[in-house]
């Protein structure tokens, strides 16, 4: 009996793990260890020589020569170009579209005809009223022949009635019947009148199906196409076009800007404005301002100013964005006054405890250089000192750059 409980127990010195084996394990633990490590510092230090040795990138401008000094800029804004004259062309009456003889881009004459409606309807409207005119017309023919008749029973009777061998009554009779006729003639005449008026509005209906330009200008926008119906009103839904065409008259150009109304006393009739196109940076036009708008708007406290071109070109179009700087008075210069050396961009110039400095390239390195700054002359600002033209600054790259700092010229 004991001797098979003993053999039922289990050997528990059977479920030992060896010494050799358990110091193996350890062992390629520790070398797991070490090698995640090692790969950890790998990485940290190839990524600080990356960082250490990839050079940021920056775009660079050249300071320009001064030259004279022009007059100072006292003001920015933005606004679009906008024409005075801007139509869009509807017809006077609803029809349906049956001929369209232009397309965007085009250039139109005064008068020229642009579209034509169905007119099947109001031409039988003016034959119609052609028709009665002709034939109030043919009775007063008519009358007109009576009358003569009339004319001579009255002669007669006179000459009757003088002998005696008329009574007066015959002759009264005559003489009304001819002063009827006469009353006919005239009544019909006024009929005649307000058929030709009839034939006029007629008329004017047919032409009004003749869709014609108001002015010279260029197309911008075709708004209808044959079959499709057009009103001067909104009428039928989004089925009915309410134009035909917009046109532009390109010599009408101007910008129109909003300014605040905190700065609205720096801009007055006549100023000079230099103007920059969105599309055109590095184009400066030449304008003035022709008039200031009277009226604020108190939503954006801000007041309309109307801008001139000084010369016009066609490179300038409706709705283009731009920027303008109102100029103030050039200024004097006096005796023994320093000049400008150079002027750069503004967008060079950095600050630094206080003072303006610029980085400037050479040989791919930067060197960090103080300046001694004047006015600003609308993009650009003078620099009195610390720079000659021709010198590359640094005008867009990272916040972070340092005196003798390798870059990278962006291309």
């Amino acid at each position: 009996m004991s001797t098979s409980a003993n053999a039922a127990r289990p050997d528990l010195g059977a479920l030992r793990i060896d010494k050799d084996k358990r110091q193996e394990r350890k062992t390629g633990k520790i070398f797991g260890v070490v090698l995640a490590a090692i790969l950890v510092v790998a990485l940290v230090a190839g990524a600080a020589y990356y960082s250490r040795n990839s050079a940021p990138v920056v775009e660079v401008s050249a300071a320009q020569k001064a030259g004279t000094a022009g007059p100072t800029a006292l003001l920015n804004a933005s606004g679009y170009v906008t024409p005075r004259r801007r139509a869009t062309i509807a017809a006077k009456i609803t029809g349906r579209v049956v001929g369209v003889y232009f397309d965007e881009g085009v250039h139109v004459k005064e008068g020229q005809v642009l579209a034509k409606l169905d007119d099947s309807d109001v031409k039988r409207a003016l034959d119609s009223a052609v028709a009665d005119r002709n034939s109030t017309k043919a009775q007063i023919a008519d009358y007109q022949v009576q009358l003569k008749n009339a004319e001579l029973l009255v002669h007669r009777s006179r000459e009757l009635q003088a002998a005696g061998v008329q009574s007066q009554e015959i002759l009264d009779n005559a003489l009304t019947s001819a002063d009827s006729l006469r009353a006919k003639i005239a009544l019909t005449k006024e009929q005649v009148a307000a058929s030709e008026s009839r034939i006029n509005e007629a008329q004017q209906a047919v032409d009004n199906t003749v869709i014609r330009a108001p002015f010279d200008g260029i197309v911008v926008s075709k708004d209808a196409q044959v079959g499709e119906m057009v009103s001067p009103i909104s009428a039928g839904g989004g089925f009915t076009r309410t134009g035909i065409a917009t046109i532009v008259d390109m010599n009408s150009n101007e910008i129109e800007v909003d300014v605040n109304e905190a700065y609205i006393a720096r801009v007055v009739p006549d100023q000079k404005v230099t103007a920059v196109l969105d599309a055109y940076p590095d184009w400066q036009i030449p304008s003035k301002v022709r008039t200031v708008i009277p009226t604020a708007d108190r939503q954006k406290a801000t007041v309309k100013v109307r801008i001139s071109f000084i010369k016009l070109d066609p490179k300038i179009l409706p709705d283009m964005g731009v920027k303008v700087t109102f100029l103030g008075d050039e200024p004097k210069k006096q005796a023994g006054a320093v000049e400008p050396v150079a002027t750069v961009p503004s967008s060079a110039l950095r600050d630094e405890n206080g003072s303006k400095i610029v980085y400037v390239v050479k040989d791919n390195r930067i060197e960090r250089r103080a300046v001694k700054l004047g006015n600003a002359r609308g993009s650009d600002t003078e620099v009195f000192a610390g720079l000659v033209p021709g010198d590359l600054v640094v005008t867009k790259g990272p916040p972070d750059l340092h005196d003798g700092e390798s870059i990278q010229l962006k291309k």
